[in-house]
Protein backbone atom coordinates (compact mmCIF):
# COMPACT_ATOMS: atom_id res chain seq x y z
CA UNK A 1 0.00 0.00 0.00
CA UNK A 2 3.17 2.33 0.88
CA UNK A 3 4.30 1.78 -2.42
CA UNK A 4 1.34 2.89 -4.41
CA UNK A 5 0.61 5.80 -2.38
CA UNK A 6 4.36 6.45 -2.76
CA UNK A 7 3.59 6.05 -7.11
CA UNK A 8 0.56 8.32 -6.68
CA UNK A 9 2.72 11.18 -4.99
CA UNK A 10 4.99 10.67 -7.91
CA UNK A 11 2.72 10.97 -10.53
CA UNK A 12 1.06 14.07 -9.33
CA UNK A 13 4.20 15.61 -8.33
CA UNK A 14 6.04 15.13 -12.03
CA UNK A 15 2.60 16.03 -13.50
CA UNK A 16 2.34 19.33 -11.81
CA UNK A 17 6.02 20.42 -12.34
CA UNK A 18 6.44 22.06 -15.73
CA UNK A 19 9.99 23.60 -17.08
CA UNK A 20 11.00 26.11 -19.13
CA UNK A 21 12.08 25.17 -22.89
CA UNK A 22 16.07 25.58 -22.92
CA UNK A 23 16.84 29.37 -23.94
CA UNK A 24 13.42 30.83 -23.42
CA UNK A 25 12.66 33.57 -20.87
CA UNK A 26 9.40 34.68 -19.77
CA UNK A 27 8.89 38.24 -19.10
CA UNK A 28 9.23 40.11 -16.09
CA UNK A 29 6.78 42.85 -14.27
CA UNK A 30 3.90 41.01 -15.79
CA UNK A 31 0.90 42.07 -14.90
CA UNK A 32 -1.74 39.08 -14.82
CA UNK A 33 -4.93 41.28 -14.49
CA UNK A 34 -3.65 43.73 -17.56
CA UNK A 35 -3.65 40.20 -19.43
CA UNK A 36 -6.89 38.92 -18.54
CA UNK A 37 -9.90 39.05 -21.16
CA UNK A 38 -9.91 37.96 -24.80
CA UNK A 39 -6.90 37.46 -26.85
CA UNK A 40 -7.00 36.40 -30.88
CA UNK A 41 -4.47 33.66 -31.64
CA UNK A 42 -3.15 35.65 -34.80
CA UNK A 43 -0.49 32.73 -35.53
CA UNK A 44 0.37 29.50 -34.60
CA UNK A 45 2.64 25.86 -34.98
CA UNK A 46 -0.11 23.66 -35.69
CA UNK A 47 -1.44 20.44 -33.53
CA UNK A 48 -4.08 18.04 -33.66
CA UNK A 49 -5.98 19.93 -31.12
CA UNK A 50 -6.21 22.93 -33.48
CA UNK A 51 -5.78 21.68 -36.78
CA UNK A 52 -8.27 22.89 -39.07
CA UNK A 53 -9.57 25.69 -36.95
CA UNK A 54 -10.21 29.39 -37.98
CA UNK A 55 -11.29 31.77 -35.72
CA UNK A 56 -9.27 30.62 -32.40
CA UNK A 57 -9.28 32.71 -29.22
CA UNK A 58 -8.55 33.05 -25.31
CA UNK A 59 -10.40 34.32 -23.11
CA UNK A 60 -8.60 34.79 -19.56
CA UNK A 61 -10.88 35.20 -16.25
CA UNK A 62 -8.80 35.72 -12.67
CA UNK A 63 -11.53 34.58 -10.22
CA UNK A 64 -11.46 36.63 -6.98
CA UNK A 65 -9.40 32.74 -5.46
CA UNK A 66 -6.75 34.09 -7.85
CA UNK A 67 -7.09 30.88 -9.83
CA UNK A 68 -7.10 31.84 -13.70
CA UNK A 69 -9.64 30.85 -15.93
CA UNK A 70 -8.81 29.77 -19.94
CA UNK A 71 -11.90 29.63 -22.27
CA UNK A 72 -10.94 28.52 -25.84
CA UNK A 73 -13.06 28.44 -28.44
CA UNK A 74 -12.46 28.23 -32.27
CA UNK A 75 -14.22 27.18 -35.56
CA UNK A 76 -13.91 24.15 -37.02
CA UNK A 77 -14.26 24.64 -40.40
CA UNK A 78 -14.07 21.01 -41.95
CA UNK A 79 -17.34 20.66 -39.45
CA UNK A 80 -18.79 23.58 -39.74
CA UNK A 81 -18.62 23.68 -35.68
CA UNK A 82 -17.85 25.84 -33.03
CA UNK A 83 -15.19 23.68 -30.59
CA UNK A 84 -14.22 25.01 -26.98
CA UNK A 85 -12.14 23.67 -24.41
CA UNK A 86 -11.41 24.96 -20.93
CA UNK A 87 -8.40 25.25 -18.55
CA UNK A 88 -7.48 26.47 -15.34
CA UNK A 89 -3.82 28.18 -15.07
CA UNK A 90 -1.51 29.27 -12.26
CA UNK A 91 2.28 31.31 -12.00
CA UNK A 92 4.62 28.34 -12.05
CA UNK A 93 7.00 30.79 -10.56
CA UNK A 94 6.60 34.34 -9.01
CA UNK A 95 3.62 36.01 -10.02
CA UNK A 96 5.75 39.01 -11.63
CA UNK A 97 6.72 36.70 -14.52
CA UNK A 98 4.51 35.37 -17.43
CA UNK A 99 5.95 31.47 -16.65
CA UNK A 100 2.22 29.75 -16.42
CA UNK A 101 1.31 26.48 -16.00
CA UNK A 102 -1.91 25.40 -17.60
CA UNK A 103 -4.13 22.06 -17.33
CA UNK A 104 -7.26 20.84 -19.63
CA UNK A 105 -7.11 17.68 -17.52
CA UNK A 106 -6.15 18.04 -13.72
CA UNK A 107 -3.27 16.81 -12.47
CA UNK A 108 -1.65 17.45 -15.54
CA UNK A 109 0.36 20.64 -16.51
CA UNK A 110 1.78 22.13 -19.16
CA UNK A 111 3.94 25.47 -19.22
CA UNK A 112 2.31 28.34 -21.15
CA UNK A 113 5.62 30.85 -21.79
CA UNK A 114 4.64 34.26 -22.19
CA UNK A 115 8.35 35.45 -23.51
CA UNK A 116 7.49 38.70 -25.38
CA UNK A 117 4.75 40.92 -24.34
CA UNK A 118 3.50 44.97 -25.42
CA UNK A 119 4.20 47.20 -23.21
CA UNK A 120 -0.03 48.02 -23.57
CA UNK A 121 -0.51 44.10 -23.68
CA UNK A 122 -1.86 44.48 -27.01
CA UNK A 123 -0.16 41.60 -28.69
CA UNK A 124 1.64 38.60 -26.79
CA UNK A 125 4.25 35.83 -27.71
CA UNK A 126 3.63 32.42 -26.25
CA UNK A 127 5.50 28.81 -26.50
CA UNK A 128 4.91 25.57 -24.64
CA UNK A 129 6.97 22.86 -23.44
CA UNK A 130 9.16 23.16 -26.37
CA UNK A 131 9.71 24.54 -29.87
CA UNK A 132 6.52 22.45 -31.89
CA UNK A 133 4.47 24.79 -29.18
CA UNK A 134 4.33 28.35 -30.47
CA UNK A 135 1.77 31.59 -30.76
CA UNK A 136 1.38 35.16 -31.84
CA UNK A 137 -1.57 36.30 -29.96
CA UNK A 138 -3.47 39.54 -30.27
CA UNK A 139 -6.49 41.80 -28.75
CA UNK A 140 -7.55 42.22 -32.05
CA UNK A 141 -8.32 40.28 -34.58
CA UNK A 142 -5.37 41.40 -36.93
CA UNK A 143 -2.13 42.95 -36.04
CA UNK A 144 0.08 45.29 -38.28
CA UNK A 145 2.44 43.89 -40.52
CA UNK A 146 5.47 44.99 -38.13
CA UNK A 147 4.23 43.06 -35.26
CA UNK A 148 4.07 39.57 -37.56
CA UNK A 149 7.20 40.29 -39.13
CA UNK A 150 9.04 41.08 -35.21
CA UNK A 151 7.64 37.62 -34.47
CA UNK A 152 8.78 35.54 -37.07
CA UNK A 153 12.18 37.56 -36.11
CA UNK A 154 12.14 36.48 -32.26
CA UNK A 155 10.77 33.32 -32.99
CA UNK A 156 13.22 31.89 -36.09
CA UNK A 157 15.86 33.43 -33.54
CA UNK A 158 15.03 31.56 -30.57
CA UNK A 159 15.05 28.04 -32.85
CA UNK A 160 11.24 27.86 -33.86
CA UNK A 161 10.54 26.61 -37.26
CA UNK A 162 8.61 29.44 -38.40
CA UNK A 163 8.00 27.77 -42.04
CA UNK A 164 5.85 25.75 -40.68
CA UNK A 165 3.44 29.02 -38.91
CA UNK A 166 0.12 28.81 -39.90
CA UNK A 167 -1.77 32.28 -40.10
CA UNK A 168 -5.54 32.17 -38.76
CA UNK A 169 -8.66 33.45 -40.33
CA UNK A 170 -10.99 35.20 -38.32
CA UNK A 171 -14.65 35.53 -39.46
Amino acid sequence: MKKILAMIIAVFFVSSCVELPEGITPVKNFKVKKFMGTWYEIARLDHPFEQGMNSVTANFTLGSDGKITVQNNGYMVKWQEWRYAEATAAFADEKKTGFLKVSYIWPFYDPYVIFELEPDYDYAFVCGKDRSFLWLLARTEYVHRRVIEDFEAKAKELGFDTSQLIYVNHM
